[in-house]
């Protein structure tokens, strides 16, 4: 019985976010709800990277324009105007959005219903996060006082059991877990 109890656990922890639906990571704030409900939707419809790349594209159009945001906050607008806010932001993605269309258009949708389309930049941020989060990236910032080209060398060690090494040229910074565990059954030992 105990052995198919780890085999049903067994089996479920091998199930990735984007098998399930459920996303990544969590979010918050208005702008993060709607990020985790477009994310569950893709995922369910089988679109997730195709709504990335609409809404990448969506991001764009808010880089290009900065009066986009204010003009979508604007409470005023009808619902024949909201209609063609979404119709033009629908064009603007282009082909960006290829087999998706439903889903960012659904999405869309959902956001003038509900007075929400002020909120599509930050949405575009948060959708832009969960969807690095699913692919395993990491944001890094390296900041130095000479401009030097940075080269990354991933490498994936499990015994450090957490945190990472960081070897930049000849000098070497331990952030693992498995350190950490060495220095306090150490300081532990030494002592006794």
């Amino acid at each position: 019985m105990a052995t198919k109890a780890r085999r049903t656990f067994a089996a479920a922890a091998g199930a990735s976010s984007a098998e399930t639906g459920r996303p990544p990571i969590s979010l918050y704030g208005l702008d993060g709800t709607y990020a985790t409900a477009l994310y569950t939707a893709a995922s369910k419809n089988s679109t997730l990277d195709n709504t990335a790349r609409a809404m990448t594209s969506l991001s764009t159009t808010f880089s290009k324009d900065s009066r986009l945001t204010h003009v979508l906050s604007t409470p005023t607008l009808t619902a024949k105007d909201k209609a063609s806010v979404v119709a033009e932001l629908l064009k603007s993605m282009g082909g960006a959005g290829a087999g998706a269309n439903d889903t960012v258009k659904n999405f869309l949708d959902a956001l003038a219903a509900n007075n929400r389309l002020g909120l599509l930049h930050g949405v575009c941020t948060k959708f832009a996060d969960l969807m690095a989060a699913a692919r395993g990236e990491v944001q890094m910032t390296v900041t130095s006082a000479q401009g030097k080209r940075l080269k990354v060398n991933n490498q994936v060690n499990a015994d450090i059991l957490g945190g990472l090494i960081v070897e930049i040229g000849d000098r070497t910074i331990d952030l693992s877990v498995s350190s950490r565990i060495a220095k306090m059954n150490k300081l532990l030992t030494d002592n006794l």
